[in-house]
């Protein structure tokens, strides 16, 4: 095992250009994974950034009919809402060739993720893992996932000892209740892509991956500094 993680930066000139690069490298992923065993498993981040990359690799020539899409995290509301992952999944990454996929949501009607974690777990125990690709985002506040500062089962979900695949995380930067995948079960993968944009950004990242001020408090330094799955950072300004 390496003493220290595998981190690579791959640096666009705009974000178009970022999304064909990674789009093509996940569409290889997906790939790998149909050939090697018969079908894939790909894990995306919600929120704008990854828009251009899913309009990208919808279109990529692959037989998404054996391919399993998830949410690495997804906030608790309806698919109807504004603020749903897999709202923004369905209108963007899951059309042209990509529609025949099969996407497995997070979300139930249960009124909290505790009470619907249990179906929750279930759903996702039948996905044919591994991960062939997961990709994170990270926010200004240093989350990845739904891996908040001062989130109440923060420790657990990062805890690389943990058995939890998914589990129910609240804090007061996440907005809504949160379902989220664990550290642990997001490093089950072929590939770990870390895509961000902007230079505030980028700086926040080398803060946390060099554990500089408060840096060494984000959580995606738990991602930067894990020894099981190199690290492949996608960024433009």
């Amino acid at each position: 095992m390496p003493e220290h993680t595998d981190v690579t930066t791959h640096s666009f000139t705009d974000c178009h250009a970022l999304a064909r690069a990674l789009a093509e490298r996940l569409a290889e992923r997906l790939r790998a994974g149909i050939d090697a065993r018969g079908q894939a498993l790909l894990a995306v981040s919600g929120g704008s950034t990854p828009v251009h990359v899913f309009r990208q690799l919808a279109r990529a020539e692959l037989d998404w009919s054996k391919v399993y899409v998830t949410l690495v995290d997804e906030r608790w509301v309806p698919e109807s809402h504004e603020r749903s992952n897999a709202r923004m999944v369905k209108a963007d990454l899951l059309q042209h060739a990509a529609s025949a996929a099969h996407f497995v949501p997070l979300y139930t009607d249960m009124p909290t993720p505790e009470a619907g974690v249990a179906a929750v777990r279930a759903r996702v125990a039948a996905l044919p893992f591994p991960f062939d690709a997961v990709i994170l985002g990270m926010g200004s506040d240093g989350h990845t996932a739904s891996f908040f500062p001062g989130g109440d089962r923060l420790a657990e979900a990062l805890d690389l000892a943990g058995t939890a695949q998914v589990l129910p995380m609240r804090a007061a930067g996440a907005g809504e209740p949160r379902i989220t995948f664990t550290l642990p079960a997001l490093l089950d993968t072929q590939a770990l892509y870390l895509h961000i944009e902007g230079e505030a950004k980028r700086q926040l990242l080398a803060d946390a991956r060099l554990g500089l001020g408060a840096g060494k408090d984000y959580p995606v330094r738990s991602v930067l500094t894990q020894t099981r799955v190199p690290v492949a950072v996608y960024w433009c300004p």
